[in-house]
C-alpha cells in the first residue's frame, strides 16, 4: 500500500479508517503540533507520535498510516524506538558505564547512549575486564575463582581441541547455587516465579518466594541423592515448563548431575534417540499434559521410548490416569522418601568450569540431532546478554512461552533467577487470551517470544482490551519475523522496544541482538552480543569491512564466552572450525546464517546457508523431513524439503518438492498429499511442524557428486512466490 506522508494526511482519511469524526480531528490536531515541532518524517516524529498519540485501541490501520507515512522517505531501516538519554542511565548498562565508563574507555567515553558501540567492542577485545566486571555485577560466587577469565594456549595441539580456549580456568562454582542464594539485593521474601494454570484465568496468581523455592529444589536434590545416582549422571526432563519442571531442573543442577533437555512435543522415537545419545539414567515426566479440554498422552510416550527409571508427576490430583511401568516411580513416591529433610538446606555440588550442566539438542544436517553439552560457564553468558541486552534486574518480571527441551527454556530460568528477577510462567497455550490476561496480572516487564506467537495474536485479536503497559521491553528470538506483525506487537505495550535476539543452542545465548542503549528498527538487530565478534564474509571468502554494508554468510570470532567446545555425537572442530578462514590470526567459527549489514548498520538475517530450515522458531534438517515425506506414498521417488521465506518476511515455510516414481504421474491429489505429509511430520518428527505447499518436479537439481541443490530449488519456489504475487 502506498501510504500518504504526514502532512497529507487529511481528517477525511482517518475517518476512513472507522474513527470517529470528533477522535479523527484530535489525533489530526496532535498530529499537526508534532510535525510543527520535530518535521515531517524524523525518528523524534515517529517518536512523539507512538507516546502521545498512538494507543493499543486505535485501529492497526492507523499505526500503519503513523509508521509508514512518517518514514516514507526516510530508506531503510527507520528507527521504531529510540532510547531517551534520561531511562539510559537507569539500565544496567547505563549505570555501569556512568560509574567506570572513562575507566575502561579512558576520554573517548562520553554517555551510555553514544558510547554503547565503543563499550561492545571494549567487551570484545579486553575480555578479563569486561567478564570480570559483569560477573561482579551479577554477584556470582565461585568457591574456587578462576586463574583468568580466558587462558588461550598457541600450541598447535589446542588450536585444534580448544580453538575457542579456555574460559575460567580452574574455576569451581555451581550456577545453581546462585539462582537461589542470598545477598544484599535479594531477601527469602522476594517472588522467584509467578505462575497461572490454563482454565483458572480469573483466579489470583500463584506466587512461589525465594524461600519456598529453596526448599522445593532442596528436597528434589536430597531425593536425588538418596537414588544413588554418581555425580554426573544425565538425568532428562520431558514435561512442560511448569513450576515443577523449574524446581526439577534446578535440583538437578544443584546435586552435581546433568539434565538431559528433551521437548515434551516430541514424538517416543525422537525421545529414544536424544536418551540414547545422552546415556540418561533417568527421566521426569507427567502422565499428561492438559490443554484446554484436551488430555494429551506423555507418559505413554516416554514408554514407548524405552525410557530408563521415570519418575512421573500426576496431572491431577486425583491421581494418575494410567498404571506405571515396572520400576517407575510416582512424584509423591519420590518426595516421600526424603519427607524428613524438608527444609534442610542441601550442600550444592561445586564443580570446575568445563564440567557439563546441561545436554541439550539441535537439528544436524544428517539426520541425528547434535547433542550439545552446556558447561558451568554457558549459564553465566544467558545471564549476562539478559543483564546487558534485555536490561533484567531485580524487580523485573520475565516471561517467555518456550520449553526446557529448547535452549531458551534453560535460558529463562538463568536470566530471571540469576539477576534477582521473578520467572512469569503460564501452564498453557500461549495463543490463548488467559496467556494474555496473565501477562497483564502479572504485571510483566519483559516479554519474550517468537514470530508465530505474535501473528497468532494479532490474527485473533486477542490482545484486545487487556493492559500490557507495565512491559518495558520485548524481546525475539527463533525465526525472522516481519515488520508489520511486530509494529504491531510495540503498539500493544505504548511502543515499547523489540529486542531481535539471535544465537543458537552451541552458544548458549545470542551473537547479535538490539540495546536498550540504541535505536531499535522493527525485525532488525543493532548489535553484536556483548563478548562477541561477527564478520560478514564477502565473495572473496573475506570478511567485509565492518564499517561497510553487504551480504554474505555469517561467521563468528573463535572467543565466546560460554559457547561450546565439544559435542557427544559429533567431532565440535570438524563442525564449526573445519575449512573456516583465519582473520587477524583467528580461526573464525561457522554458523551457517546468511546475514546482510545495511548501510546505517543493522543486522537482517536471512535464512541458513546450508540446508537447515527454521519453522516455528525450531531448526530442522532437511533430511528429517525428507526421510519421513520418502515413505508416505509408494508414488514418491525423492522429496526436497525447502524453508521458503514468505513476501514481505517472516518465518520460513515448509514446501516439500516431490518427484513421482512416473514422471508423468497427474491421479495423484496434491492436497491430499500434503496432508498425509502432514500427519506424517506431525507424528514421527514434531506435532508443530506444517507443510505449506507440496510442488511436483521431473527431477531434482544435482551437484557433479549428486548431492540435492536444496538452495536451488528454495530461490526457483522464492521467486515464483514473488511473481505470482
Amino acid at each position: 500500500m502506498d501510504y500518504k506522508a504526514l502532512d497529507s494526511i487529511t481528517v477525511i482519511d482517518i475517518e476512513a479508517l472507522g474513527i470517529d469524526s470528533e477522535v479523527a480531528k484530535q489525533l489530526h490536531g496532535s498530529l499537526g503540533e508534532i510535525i510543527c515541532s520535530y518535521g515531517n518524517g524524523t525518528p523524534e516524529t515517529w517518536h512523539h507520535i507512538s507516546k502521545e498519540v498512538l494507543s493499543p485501541d486505535l485501529p492497526f490501520s492507523f499505526h500503519q498510516m503513523m509508521y509508514y507515512g512518517c518514514y516514507k522517505n526516510f530508506g531503510p531501516d527507520p528507527p521504531a524506538w529510540i532510547p531517551e538519554p534520561e531511562n539510559a542511565l537507569f539500565t544496567n548498562v547505563g549505570k555501569l558505564l556512568e560509574k567506570r565508563g572513562k575507566e575502561f574507555m579512558g576520554s573517548s567515553y562520553s554517555d551510555p547512549l553514544s558510547s554503547f558501540s565503543s563499550f561492545q567492542e571494549f567487551s570484545v577485545s579486553n575480555p578479563e575486564v569486561y567478564w570480570r566486571t559483569v560477573l561482579d555485577e551479577m554477584n556470582i560466587t565461585f568457591s574456587k575463582p578462576p586463574n583468568c577469565i580466558l587462558q588461550i594456549n598457541d600450541s598447535p595441539e589446542s588450536k585444534i581441541s580448544s580453538p575457542g580456549g579456555q574460559w575460567l580456568p580452574r574455576a569451581v562454582f555451581n550456577p545453581a547455587k546462585d539462582c537461589l542464594s542470598l545477598n544484599e539485593n535479594r531477601s527469602l521474601d522476594d517472588v522467584a516465579i509467578i505462575w497461572r494454570d490454563e482454565g483458572c484465568d480469573d483466579l489470583p496468581l500463584k506466587r512461589l518466594t525465594l524461600r519456598e523455592l529453596r526448599s522445593e529444589v532442596w528436597l528434589v536434590a536430597h531425593a536425588l541423592n538418596s537414588i544413588g545416582f554418581e555425580k554426573g549422571t544425565a538425568i532428562a526432563i520431558d514435561m512442560p515448563m511448569n513450576v515443577n519442571a523449574v524446581v526439577i531442573y534446578l535440583a538437578i543442577v544443584l546435586a552435581g548431575h546433568v539434565v538431559v533437555s528433551i521437548a515434551d512435543s516430541f514424538a517416543a522415537r525422537e525421545i529414544s534417540t536424544r536418551l540414547d545419545i545422552s546415556k540418561a539414567k533417568a527421566i521426569f515426566t507427567q502422565d499428561l499434559i492438559i490443554r484446554g479440554d484436551k488430555s494429551i498422552p506423555l507418559y505413554s510416550r516416554v514408554v514407548d521410548a524405552q525410557a530408563p527409571l521415570a519418575i512421573v508427576i500426576p496431572t491431577n490430583s486425583t491421581g494418575f490416569s494410567m498404571k506405571l511401568r515396572d520400576g517407575d516411580i510416582s512424584w509423591h513416591a519420590f518426595l516421600d522418601e526424603v519427607k524428613d529433610l524438608k527444609g534442610v538446606e542441601f550442600d550444592a555440588v561445586e564443580q570446575s568450569a568445563e564440567s557439563f550442566t546441561n545436554i541439550l539438542f539441535s537439528s544436524g544436517t544428517t539426520g541425528e540431532p547434535k547433542a550439545i553439552p552446556w558447561t558451568l560457564v554457558t549459564p553465566l553468558k544467558a545471564a549476562a546478554d539478559a543483564w546487558c541486552h534485555m536490561d533484567i534486574h531485580k524487580g523485573d518480571v520475565v516471561a517467555w512461552p518456550t520449553n526446557l527441551g529448547w535452549m531458551m527454556g534453560p535460558w529463562l530460568v538463568y536470566a530471571s533467577l540469576l539477576n534477582k528477577a521473578s520467572m512469569a510462567l503460564y501452564n498453557g497455550s500461549p495463543l490463548s487470551s488467559g496467556f494474555v490476561k496473565f501477562i497483564q496480572d502479572a504485571k510483566t516487564t519483559m516479554l519474550g517470544v517468537i514470530p508465530s506467537i505474535v501473528r497468532s495474536w494479532k490474527s485473533t485479536n486477542c490482545t484486545s482490551g487487556y493492559d500490557w503497559s507495565s512491559i518495558r521491553c520485548f524481546a525475539s528470538t527463533g525465526e525472522a519475523s516481519s515488520v508489520d506483525e511486530y509494529l504491531w506487537l510495540m503498539g500493544r505495550a505504548c511502543y515499547k522496544p523489540i529486542i531481535e535476539y539471535c544465537g543458537g543452542t552451541e552458544i548458549g545465548g545470542g551473537f547479535v541482538t538490539g540495546s536498550m542503549l540504541q535505536a531499535q528498527a522493527l525485525a532488525a538487530f543493532s548489535t553484536p552480543a556483548m563478548g562477541c565478534s561477527l564478520f560478514i564474509l564477502g565473495d572473496d571468502g573475506s570478511p567485509i569491512p565492518q564499517n561497510m554494508p553487504g551480504i554474505g554468510e555469517l561467521v563468528l570470532g573463535p572467543y565466546m564466552f560460554g559457547a561450546s567446545s565439544s559435542l557427544l555425537n559429533a567431532d565440535h572442530y570438524d563442525i564449526y572450525f573445519k575449512g573456516m578462514p583465519i582473520w587477524n590470526g583467528m580461526l573464525m567459527r561457522r554458523h551457517g546464517d546468511l546475514f546482510e549489514r545495511s548501510l546505517r548498520g543493522f543486522y537482517r538475517a536471512h535464512g541458513r546457508a546450508d540446508d537447515t530450515m527454521n519453522l516455528g522458531g525450531i531448526k530442522v534438517s532437511s533430511v528429517e523431513i525428507e526421510r519421513i515425506c520418502n515413505t508416505v506414498d509408494n508414488s514418491i521417488l525423492e522429496t526436497a524439503a525447502i524453508g521458503v521465506p514468505p513476501q514481505g518476511g517472516g518465518p520460513e515455510r515448509l514446501v516439500i518438492a516431490v518427484v513421482f516414481k512416473n514422471p508423468s504421474e497427474t491421479s495423484l491429489d496434491l492436497d491430499q498429499l500434503k496432508q498425509s505429509f502432514n500427519s506424517a511430520i506431525q507424528k514421527n518428527l514434531n506435532p508443530l511442524f506444517r507443510v505449506h505447499r507440496v510442488v511436483p518436479y521431473p527431477s531434482l537439481p544435482r551437484t557433479a557428486t549428486n548431492k540435492v541443490m536444496r538452495r536451488i530449488l528454495r530461490q526457483q519456489l522464492t521467486l515464483e512466490h514473488k511473481t505470482k504475487l
